[in-house]
């Protein structure tokens, strides 16, 4: 059965990401396709659902982020683990100067996921409040 192959990729992914001190557990629900939950023990509110299907121009299976987009191959599922880890990354805060700070992801997750947006501004452009 399809879907089948398609919980067992979850399952392998899930075991990455069990190794890398994240959360994860496969979803089943009655009336739509199983899911991965992937949560950040040491952020809850840094979740991400991810499901699998093939890729609409062909019959590969892929992950795919919950909002659509085509996340990595099934067939590597510790590269997909790589992209969650950095993805679910909580944000540290540095300071720089006395003006304020910004915020930086881990320097040793840089180069994964163009998707990202840069770092988050701590002070706003004057006019903003």
């Amino acid at each position: 059965m399809v879907s089948d192959r398609r919980v067992d990729y979850l399952e392998e992914l899930e075991q990455e990401l069990d190794t890398r001190g994240l959360v994860a557990r496969v979803v089943r629900t009655r009336s739509g396709p199983a899911f991965l939950r992937v949560v950040n023990p040491e952020a809850a509110s840094l979740a991400e659902d991810v499901t699998c299907a093939p890729a609409p121009e062909s019959h590969d299976h892929y992950y795919w982020w919950s909002w659509g987009e085509r996340m990595h191959r099934v067939d590597d599922p510790g590269g997909a683990a790589v992209k969650l880890a950095h993805v679910l990354q909580p944000l540290r805060r540095e300071l720089r100067g006395e003006t304020g700070g910004t915020a930086t992801r881990d320097p040793g997750a840089q180069g994964l996921g163009s998707h990202l947006p840069g770092p988050a501004p701590t002070e706003w452009p004057s006019g903003h409040s």
